[in-house]
């Protein structure tokens, strides 16, 4: 305790000795006008004598304000230069020793006439490069950044946003910010990403490839890289959006930033209220012990989801020395009210089309959700360039369904029961990570991550006989799930005269132990797994490069697919969960050739072992259809890519992909087996254009379609999907007014067939998808900082679903 105590009262008599200062100056042109946004960078000297141009430290930053003046607070005595810079202007540097709080004379630009003459000044047009592994999507100080950041991802190559996910090609991607996972559901990042401003983003990363730094089954990611920034000061920014599909929309969001010298601080928030409406026309055919068509089931469902989200996103940076700092970050979403209603009616045919009975059925769920999730981060660099970092991850989920199902049957008794679940999850995670730069073209990194998760879960249905709640037993339950995960990896990259090599390893043990007390069932699981994988490119002539890469990677099931429970959408149509899934592996082979400066060649195989799909099942004993998650026994997806972008002019960028590809499937029921396999062709098509002699009219214009394929057993046929959205800046560019529309075509739909051995179903899908969006963001403040942005970052929060 002694020490304890010495130790505090020694850094208080230090805090109370030391002496610090403030620094405050003005910048005005030739004409004695002030002028603002002039970049001020101030450096305290290290070395004696003093040289303009070394000897100084790491300096810090801002900008001067309307009125020409800026200032630094908490400067240690000592000598400083200062620099003061502006487009179009001479930059000027100062010395000065500081002794006191001290205003500096007045600082005067001088027009650089030469500059001004010969240099004429245009708007920075997005730029892509490639790597073996990776596309990296340039758009600082671009129309882009005046955006909200779901705009910049919808601009960006390979990437598809449509309503509800995010994918790359056709495939679910992972989205991290600075390297670190963000931990929201689909439609719910959607809405963060769609209220959070542009103009901190520095590039986008579409890594087809992940190094063994990122987690195992991170699959495709997209790594939304922030710019640094030396300014301090206060930034904050207003927004609103109203979207009209099939019903009305509204989300509200504000953000606010400042910085100093000591700290980084950003907080966010916003509320999204919709109603999301969703029809289904489903067929089904039953049939008889003799193979043939018993009974034809075609059911119409409307599906209305009401709900009201809070989000809430707090960043917080100290600095505790030029090369030490400890971050916390917090991500809250609350939905306090969720109202998912179903009302189906589904008339029962003989196998010559001839009218036997009908029924109805609604269903009214009424959901609440919290999910909290802190990230505590220390990070070190030293002197070699090396960074030590050490992470640890909480979060805290709960979600609650309560259901009421009521099936009016016209020949058969009339039924009626409730349902009411609960899921609420625990994730612990620790991790540390180092980085190593070996030399100026090659570099080091390992690291290490324990992760331990558990859930528990719950459901009770109550039958409602003559008025009464009664229990059933046999379609309540409970399930435990208790899973722990250690990693280490390590990653090697270099570079050297037209060569690039990458490789990395890592390996994860896991230790699972799902049980479920009423059933006595229990999924026990320990296997130790190894993820290599490599890149390699060479570039033998600027206009001409070959590259291929490999991966394996894990995609786990998500602890709601494990959960034995039934989900009934009405009587004859359920839900279930699945305590035998298992994990699913993935070897991923890429080969491909850049040329001519605009194109790219790949070819590409990916084998999957146990693929996970949720399948639409048929029991034609009971007329009853559930909706299963279940392992595949092997899935292959082999192809040809072809891409090609160019910038017709300085203002003009064309993005165009095509792909042809083949997925295979393969998997067993009982002694049956079965065999599908299909090509189809994906072809995309984005324009980004800047208008108007200022460049602050802004377009994208995006095409995809979707050819005919193969998915879990189903066939999904054409779709194309399309996306219109205009930016104008406003207000000396401080306010942005974006339109946007969504599925200009209506060709967005999805129509799915099912048809092999005894299953035979056909669904025609009419989601919310076609609508306009019209917005306003004002920002405020200091509007060239950057923030530090981020969310949290544990990959387990990723398989968290909500119940079905």
């Amino acid at each position: 305790m002694k020490p304890l105590i010495s130790a505090v009262l020694l850094m208080f008599s230090f805090f109370a000795f030391s002496q610090e200062f403030t620094l405050i100056g003005k910048v005005v042109d030739e004409q004695q006008q002030p002028l603002s946004y002039v970049n001020i960078l101030i450096a305290k000297s290290v070395v004696e004598p003093i040289e303009i141009s070394s000897g100084f430290r790491q300096p810090k930053g801002t900008a001067t304000n309307d009125d020409g003046t800026f200032s630094f607070a908490n400067l240690e005595p000592g000598t400083y230069k200062i620099s003061a810079s502006f487009i179009g202007y001479k930059t000027i540097e100062k010395i000065i020793e500081l002794k006191k709080d001290t205003a500096i004379e007045t600082l005067v630009l001088i027009e650089d006439s030469e500059a001004l003459d010969t240099v004429t000044i245009t708007a920075k047009r997005p730029t892509i490069t490639r790597k073996p592994d990776r596309l990296t999507f340039n758009i600082e100080n671009t129309a882009l950044t005046e955006g909200s950041t779901l705009q910049v991802l919808k601009s960006t190559p390979g990437i598809i946003v449509s309503e509800g996910s995010i994918n790359i090609k056709s495939s679910p991607a992972t989205v991290f910010i600075n390297n670190r996972r963000v931990q929201l559901t689909s439609d719910e990042l959607i809405q963060l990403l769609e209220s959070a401003p542009a103009n901190s983003i520095k590039s986008v990363e579409v890594i087809t490839n992940p190094p063994a730094s990122y987690d195992a089954d991170s699959g495709s990611v997209i790594n939304i890289i922030m710019s640094k920034n030396l300014v301090t000061g206060y930034r904050g920014s207003v927004a609103a959006n109203y979207t009209q599909g099939v019903f009305p929309r509204y989300n509200g969001a504000t953000s606010h930033y400042f910085k100093n010298n000591k700290i980084n601080l950003n907080v966010n928030y916003s509320y999204t209220k919709q109603k999301i409406n969703r029809e289904e026309e489903n067929s089904i055919d039953y049939f008889d012990t003799t193979g043939n068509i018993d009974q034809i089931w075609n059911s119409d469902i409307d599906r209305n989801t009401k709900s009201e989200t809070h989000n809430a996103n707090l960043n917080f940076d100290y600095y505790l020395s030029e090369k030490t700092t400890l971050s916390l970050t917090s991500t809250a979403l609350f939905t306090p009210y969720f109202k998912y209603r179903i009302s189906n009616n589904t008339d029962i045919n003989n196998a010559n089309s001839v009218f036997l009975e009908n029924f109805t059925a609604n269903n009214l769920s009424r959901d609440d959700k919290f999910n909290l999730g802190t990230d505590l981060n220390l990070r070190t660099e030293f002197n070699s360039g090396s960074s030590l970092t050490f992470n640890g991850h909480y979060t805290t989920y709960a979600y609650n369904r309560d259901q009421n199902v009521f099936q009016d049957n016209q020949n058969n008794p009339d039924s009626e029961f409730k349902t009411i679940a609960n899921q609420d999850t625990e994730i612990y995670t620790a991790k540390a990570d180092y980085s190593l730069p070996i030399s100026e073209n090659s570099s080091f990194d390992t690291g290490v991550k324990l992760s331990n998760i558990k859930t528990e879960s719950d459901i009770t249905r109550l039958d409602i006989i003559n008025g009464s709640e009664v229990i059933n037993t046999a379609n309540s339950n409970a399930f435990d799930y208790d899973e722990n995960i250690f990693a280490a990896y390590v990653n090697y990259s270099k570079s050297w005269d037209k060569w690039d090599i990458a490789l990395g390893l890592r390996a994860e043990q896991t230790d699972v132990d799902g049980f479920s007390p009423t059933l006595n069932q229990t999924n026990t699981q320990d296997y130790f797994e190894w993820f290599p994988n490599a890149s390699i490119s060479h570039n033998f002539s600027d206009n001409f490069s070959l590259y291929g890469n490999y991966k394996r990677s894990i995609t786990r099931p998500s602890y709601t697919n494990l959960n034995p429970f039934t989900f009934f959408i009405n009587e004859n149509t359920t839900v279930e969960g699945n305590p035998a899934l298992q994990p699913t592996f993935q070897d991923h082979f890429v080969v491909g050739t850049n040329f001519l400066e605009h194109f790219t060649i790949e070819a590409y195989y990916i084998n999957y072992d146990g693929a996970i799909n949720e399948i639409p099942r048929q029991d034609n004993t009971t007329n009853i259809l559930a909706y299963t998650p279940i392992n595949l026994d092997k899935t292959v997806d082999f192809g040809f890519d072809f891409l090609f972008d160019i910038d017709i002019t300085n203002n003009w960028n064309i993005y165009f992909a095509t792909s042809f590809y083949n997925i295979k499937e393969e998997t067993s029921f009982g002694n049956d087996s079965i065999d599908l396999s299909r090509w189809s062709n994906y072809t995309e098509m984005t324009n980004n254009m800047t208008l108007l002699e200022d460049n602050s009219l802004s377009l994208n214009f995006s095409l995809a379609w979707v050819g005919k394929n193969l998915y879990a057993l189903q066939i999904i046929e054409d779709r194309l999907v399309t996306g219109l959205s205009i930016t104008k800046s406003v207000l000396n560019k401080n306010g942005l007014i974006s339109l946007s529309f969504e599925d200009l075509f209506n060709f967005q739909d999805e129509k799915r067939t099912v048809q092999y051995l005894n299953q035979s179903g056909r669904q025609n899908i009419n989601i919310d998808n076609r609508f306009v969006k019209l917005g306003f963001r004002y920002k405020f403040g200091n509007t060239k900082l950057n923030t530090n942005e981020r969310t949290t970052s544990a990959e387990e929060r990723d398989r968290i679903k909500d119940l079905q």
